[in-house]
């Protein structure tokens, strides 16, 4: 399953050499709460082996869209089972402030008015 949020980049890790083939690095978005900013959603992501790279060119504070997919795992030690679940990014997009500009309305020229149609004899 795919999701996409958007929010607010306010935190970047660097990229974490967990062995000599997996890599990963975390990042965090504040997703604005509408009702009241008090409740603003903090979600923390992560990004894995090539995928690092996609936080290079995103600034802090920046608005962007994550696309991510939702992964869990099973652990078990000295007989106890413990679950995780990691957000796993796979896309960021940065999303422009503002309004997008409005399309600006074609120039009026008389000669691209049709013809008024001939009258007819209709009585409706």
């Amino acid at each position: 399953m795919n999701f996409e949020i958007n929010g607010k980049v306010i935190a970047k890790d660097d990229t974490q050499q967990i062995s000599d083939r997996f890599k990963k690095r975390e990042f965090v978005i504040e997703v604005e709460n509408e009702r009241n900013s008090d409740w603003n959603d903090f979600i923390k992501f992560q990004l894995t082996q090539d995928r690092c790279d996609l936080l290079e060119t995103v600034s802090l504070y920046e608005e962007v869209k994550v696309s991510f997919n939702i992964r869990g795992r099973k652990w078990e030690k000295d007989g106890k089972t413990n679950y995780f679940s990691n957000l796993e990014a796979w896309r960021i997009e940065k999303i422009q402030n503002g309004q997008s500009p409005v399309p600006e309305m074609p120039e009026f020229k008389a000669e691209d008015v049709p013809p008024a149609p001939e009258e007819d004899d209709l009585p409706f």
